[in-house]
Order: structure tokens, then C-alpha cells, then sequence
């Protein structure tokens, strides 16, 4: 057996590494890499695990090691029995040997919980025909309680805007102790930019890990800030959601969109290197496809999540392109809700006759005093939401009652 191995341990001075429709794969550069002199390190989890899903009867399990390793997870209904054993995703028949663990756990039953472990094996060297193996490591038992999608409540938490503030990520969290959510979605600028892997794991991961990322997963999608920094190309290799997607859970149809930058991409700040407009459009297309399917149009209610709000976020490119694109598609499904951040201002829209059909939640900004938790709770019957800022006080509520 494997020894156990906490993450307290961890050495997160490593500097290294949705979407494919919302769900992005592990860079394979990135993952085979070792980044730095670690050959007189130890073999450890850098941080991990923590959990992602798009709620089909499966989970996501990420973890991070120090070194380039051959991982997997071990599973079952019960903590003394975990004899389910599954592994990375293959790509052309090969099975992943990087840093950066992905392991989907699928087929899983509905409202039941699971028991987990985690486990690395050290690969010491790589050679063409002998692979050389070192040390064997374990996270701790951990647990989820997989979801029935099919449920008739549902409930979540959003954050948005932190801006590499981690402190505000348990700081706000705590205004909800004690409530089980099914997820928790980060509406995107988490970070003012990318710089390297420790910037991940130091300012979401391991505060995500630390608070309730083991047994609660978390949905994730980028903001404007996401996409600049040296290693913008490279954070989605540490998540399995990053993009845009749609999924239901219970009454609600969710759909994701990614917003991208506000500024233009001929801005010389981005040097020729993006093309937002085009990845809006795309989306764009896939939004119409998206409100004509069955999953959506008999869904109870419809609930759009997205960073830049479709309205009522000023004159800059991107938001006047996603207003341009979005709006009519949503307007015309008969979207719900809508839920978004980036202007720092929290504030609830209602309708509004000729424009937004729907009510627009924006979140709050970074500082103190104006950071915001919203909580939202979904029957068949109707939606309430409750806004709450920093101190507990609630600055927004709205109700959505079926139509």
C-alpha cells in the first residue's frame, strides 16, 4: 500500500503550468515537463486534490506533484473498500506521465457518496524502452457525495473579481458556513493576470483545497484578467473546466460563456497574439445551437453565467461585443437569469422593456467593503437570490418565479 502523504509538505515555489467547448485537456507539453532542478527533491503533491464537474454522473479529480509521475485514483462506496481504480484520460494510447492529474471518475450512481484516494508514482527516469519508477505516494482518504442531477432543489455559491486576494476566498465562504452547496462557481478575475504555476495554486487552489475542494466542486470560468500574463496559454492545463460549457443540474439548464478581454484585439497591449472577437463569435454560434436543444427549452428555469454582464458594464469593445452577440440569442430563449461580475459594483437589473428581458446579478470588486458572496437556491417552483457584501449585510436579492 501506498504511504500517506499530506500536503502540508508541499513546496510551492515551482514556477510552470475549457477549454474544447468548456473542458480543457492537460497540456501535453506542460504535463511530461519538470520544471526547474528537482532531482534532489522529494517526491510530493504539491496540492490536492480538488474536484470538478459538469454534474453527468461523474467528478473530476486534479492534483498537482512536484515531479513527473504515473497517477491515479482509487474509489468506492466505502472508506475501507476502494477497488475501483481509474487513470487519466489517454491521448493516441498513451496514458498521461506529467505533473498536473486529471482522473474523471464516471457511470457513477446518483445521491451517493464516495470515498477517494489519490496516488502518484514517481517516474526517476524516461527512457525509450525502461521506464524507471521511485516512490509511491497517497493523499488521505477523502469523500464527495456525487449529485443527482435529476434532483428537484439545487444550490450554489458565486464569487467574482478577488484579484489574487486568496484570503478573500474563505473570508467570504464563511458568510455561508455550514450550508451544503452542490458547487461553487468562480466568475472569472480570480487573478489580475498569469505569471507561473505557484500564482495558481497559492491564490485559488490551495485556498480552494484548504476550505472545501476535496469533498465540494468548484466551476470555473475565465474573466478578462485571465487572459493576459505570460501564462495565460497555460492555465487551463490546471483545471478541467475553464471555458464555455452548458450543463443541467436539477431544474436548471446552466450555461457558461466566456467572455474574453474588453479591450480590442488590436490594442498594442496584446501585441497581435489574440483573437477575441472571433472566439466570441464562435460562441456566439454555439449559444443559438445551445437554447434550441431539448435540455435547455425544457429545462425549469435557464441561467446564464458569464464574467462581462451583457449590459450595463460600459462602453469598452468587449462589452459592447457581447451585448451585440448575446443579448438577442438570450432575450429570445427566454433566459431567466443572468449572473456576472467585472465592474466592481454590485448592483441587481431587473428587466428592462427593449433591452434585457431577464435580471442581470453583477457581483461586487476586490476591496473590502465592496466583496460580495451570492447565493442561489433553484425549485421547480423559483429561484432566490440573495447577495451578501463582506459583513454579512445583504446589498441584493432577487426572486424568479416560473413562468
Amino acid at each position: 500500500m501506498p504511504r500517506n502523504l499530506q500536503t502540508e509538505s508541499r513546496r510551492t515555489f515551482l514556477k510552470g503550468g475549457f477549454a474544447l467547448g468548456g473542458l480543457a485537456l492537460l497540456n501535453p507539453q506542460l504535463a511530461i515537463s519538470n520544471p526547474g532542478n528537482l532531482s534532489e527533491e522529494k517526491f510530493s503533491i504539491l496540492t490536492g486534490p480538488y474536484l470538478q464537474t459538469n454534474f453527468g454522473n461523474g467528478i473530476s479529480i486534479l492534483w498537482i506533484t512536484n515531479k513527473n509521475s504515473n497517477s491515479w485514483v482509487e474509489y468506492g462506496e466505502s472508506a475501507e473498500q476502494l477497488t475501483n481504480k481509474s487513470y487519466g484520460k489517454s491521448e493516441l494510447g498513451l496514458k498521461p506521465a506529467g505533473r498536473l492529474n486529471c482522473v474523471k471518475l464516471s457511470g457513477l450512481k446518483p445521491g451517493v457518496k464516495y470515498y477517494y484516494r489519490i496516488v502518484s508514482k514517481e517516474i526517476l527516469d524516461f527512457q525509450p524502452y525502461k521506464l524507471t519508477y521511485g516512490q509511491t505516494i497517497s493523499g488521505a482518504i477523502e469523500s464527495f457525495l456525487n449529485t443527482d442531477s435529476t434532483k428537484d432543489e439545487i444550490s450554489f455559491v458565486m464569487m467574482n473579481d478577488i484579484h489574487d486576494r486568496p484570503k478573500s476566498i474563505a473570508a467570504l465562504l464563511d458568510l455561508d458556513k455550514g450550508n451544503k452547496r452542490d458547487f461553487v462557481f468562480f466568475n472569472g478575475d480570480v487573478f489580475d493576470y498569469h505569471t507561473d504555476e505557484k500564482q495558481i495554486i497559492d491564490h485559488l487552489l490551495q485556498p480552494c483545497v484548504d476550505y472545501f475542494a476535496k469533498t465540494t466542486p468548484f466551476v470555473y470560468v475565465r474573466g478578462n484578467h485571465e487572459t493576459r500574463g505570460k501564462f495565460a496559454r497555460d492555465m487551463a492545463g490546471y483545471f478541467d473546466h475553464v471555458g464555455y460549457t452548458a450543463f443541467t443540474l436539477g431544474p436548471v439548464r446552466f450555461v457558461i460563456l466566456d467572455t474574453g478581454e474588453d479591450k480590442e484585439d488590436v490594442h498594442p497591449v496584446y501585441a497581435g497574439i489574440v483573437d477575441f472577437d472571433q472566439y466570441r463569435e464562435e460562441q456566439a454560434v454555439w449559444l443559438q445551437q445551445e437554447v434550441n436543444k431539448k435540455e435547455f427549452k425544457n429545462a425549469a428555469f435557464r441561467v446564464v453565467l458569464m464574467h462581462i454582464p451583457p449590459r450595463y458594464s460600459g462602453d469598452a469593445h468587449g462589452a459592447v461585443h457581447c451585448t451585440k452577440l448575446f443579448e438577442p440569442i438570450m432575450n429570445s430563449a427566454k433566459v431567466d437569469l443572468v449572473m456576472s461580475g467585472h465592474t466592481h459594483r454590485y448592483k441587481v437589473h431587473p428587466p428592462a422593456e427593449g433591452l434585457n428581458r431577464y435580471p442581470i446579478i453583477i457581483g461586487g470588486g476586490p476591496k473590502e467593503g465592496s466583496r460580495t458572496l451570492t447565493r442561489v437556491k433553484a425549485s421547480r417552483k423559483q429561484i432566490t437570490v440573495s447577495m451578501l457584501d463582506d459583513s454579512g449585510k445583504e446589498v441584493g436579492s432577487y426572486l424568479v418565479n416560473k413562468r
